[in-house]
């Protein structure tokens, strides 16, 4: 997992997040499992924008999350103003991986690596990456 850079990363998606008061924890500081709503939040828009949910039922597929790991930098408060970002770092025929950052102030306050796959939702098993998925990726290498 690395920190932020400048540059447009394949497929990247940001959104901001409203830190409401149930994400508080008794610590005063937003819950760690808020951090994977969030990425729920972003790879859903990632999702939307270059192979939408519709068109993933209309193929009888779903992505499958098999892996989540965050690396927690600095606490995020109520009155804070986080931006989340999701791109794709890599994609292969099967498997997907996918990096974020959460930003508040222009600082990186968590970093995390997601991966998974495709499956085939009558039989549950991995099947190759769609290809309008795996072609949107290509074409921002």
């Amino acid at each position: 997992m690395q920190a932020s850079s400048e540059q447009k990363r394949p497929l990247e998606i940001e959104l901001s997040f409203p830190v409401q008061t149930y994400d508080i924890d008794f610590a005063g500081i937003v819950s760690n499992i808020v951090y994977i709503r969030w990425l729920e939040d972003l790879r859903i828009a990632l999702a939307d924008a270059y192979f939408p949910v519709q068109k993933m039922l209309e193929n009888g597929v779903a992505p499958m999350l098999v892996k989540t790991a965050i690396e927690y930098k600095q606490p995020i408060n109520i009155f804070d103003k986080p931006t989340g970002k999701i791109w794709m770092s890599k994609m292969k025929s099967l498997k997907w991986m996918m990096d974020a950052e959460i930003i508040v102030a222009g600082k990186v306050a968590a970093i995390a690596q997601q991966s998974g796959c495709f499956i085939e939702l009558s039989t549950r098993k991995p099947v190759p990456i769609p290809s309008e998925f795996s072609q949107a990726y290509l074409a921002q290498q």
